[in-house]
């Protein structure tokens, strides 16, 4: 059979990347095309364009790439029908996806969406799209079926693909983990700015301006390969920062501390149990919007599954040095905080379900088109 796959982002090309991985397992001879990242292509398969020429962040951001973006769109759609897949596969990536599942759906592709747009916290006018141009909508958070069922939709969930991933981890000893890297045996803070390059221009000088604060620790980066060492050089404030690619994970399991961009990373970083701060800065006019029409009451993943406020959520104004430099004093030093923190991980991790995320999701697409 032949999957065409859509992720736009680094979270994205993880969890597609390990789907595939367990389509393989069902479908000996899977032919994949895809949009997405390093992971997918390690999986083999035609890559069509790497999510780094995709992502855009924020509402201003947007509108300024929009040409590009509407290009990007009509190669798809071309390419789309050129390959005829016998599923279109689309994970997360809202914007584009669901004008290319319209699309698809229109033309009598099979469509699937794993992974639910955020349309729970916005713009939830999207769920009639979903209904009408979806086949299959896989969802992995717990509270998105209720969600779902309130508008008539049945959808299935397969459990945090996150799980699975952390599941088969296997971590280096720390004395191995800090001599392969060339680091000194210190207690280590790490900073997850993000995945795209407006984030980590917004975010990388905050971050690590908090530096100064603690010298009795190193700040290590877990950088995006795609993005390159000299891009976060630009935004370091402090040479003693260091950037390490690819070993996100460890990174996490070895720090005591991590200060992380919202997004999927803040849900990670609780499940490998380190504890966090969650920073969010973006443009001016895309938080004004932003806080007009969002309908949720945190940002983070960690606090919106648990439905309180497990880790501390610095935004826009709030995200200062300062208050950063508070932050991580209450998670290193006050023990009943980090105790705290900790207790409500694991409660986390029981309400997210089983492991097999992956392998679930892979049964229904193949079942659906074979």
């Amino acid at each position: 059979m032949k999957y065409y796959i859509i992720a736009g982002e680094a979270s994205g090309d993880l969890h597609a990347s390990n789907l595939m991985k367990a389509i393989v397992q069902q479908d000996e001879k899977a032919e994949f095309r895809f949009w997405g990242g390093d992971l997918m292509q390690q999986q083999g398969g035609t890559m069509v364009k790497h999510y780094r020429d995709l992502a855009f962040m924020g509402f201003a951001e947007v509108l300024f790439n929009l040409r590009t973006i509407l290009g990007n769109i009509a190669f798809c759609k071309k390419d789309i029908v050129s390959w005829n897949p016998d599923v279109l596969v689309l994970v997360d990536y809202p914007g584009f996806n669901l004008r290319i599942a319209e699309f698809a759906h229109k033309k009598g592709f099979k469509v699937v969406y794993y992974i639910s747009p955020q349309v729970w916290a916005w713009k939830r006018g999207r769920v009639k799209k979903i209904k009408k141009f979806v086949d299959r909508m896989l969802v992995i958070l717990p509270f998105e079926k209720e969600f779902y069922a309130r508008y008539g939709m049945e959808v299935d969930f397969t459990g945090h693909p996150l799980l699975d991933a952390l599941n088969h981890e296997k971590y280096p000893p720390k004395q191995l983990f800090l001599k392969q890297n060339n680091l000194p045996d210190k207690p280590v803070i790490a900073l997850l700015p993000g995945s795209r390059k407006q984030e980590v221009a917004k975010m990388l000088r905050i971050m690590s301006g908090v530096v100064p604060h603690f010298n009795n620790h190193q700040f290590i980066i877990a950088g995006v390969q795609s993005l390159g060492k000299d891009y976060y050089n630009r935004f370091l404030v402090n040479d003693a920062v260091k950037v390490i690619f690819n070993q996100t994970h460890n990174i996490l399991h070895f720090a005591d501390a991590a200060l992380v961009t919202s997004g999927t990373a803040t849900l990670e970083t609780a499940l490998i149990g380190t504890p966090e701060v969650v920073c969010y800065k973006g443009n001016r006019l895309s938080y004004e919007i932003a806080k007009r029409v969002i309908k949720v009451e945190y940002i983070s993943l960690v606090n919106l599954i648990m439905e309180k406020p497990v880790v501390k959520e610095l935004i826009q104004h709030q995200l200062t040095i300062p208050n950063l430099k508070t932050e991580l004093d209450l998670i290193l030093y006050d023990k009943n905080n980090r105790q705290r923190i900790l207790s409500d991980y694991e409660a986390l991790k029981a309400k997210l379900g089983q492991s097999g995320a992956s392998e679930k999701a892979a049964r229904i697409i193949y079942k659906l088109i074979s």
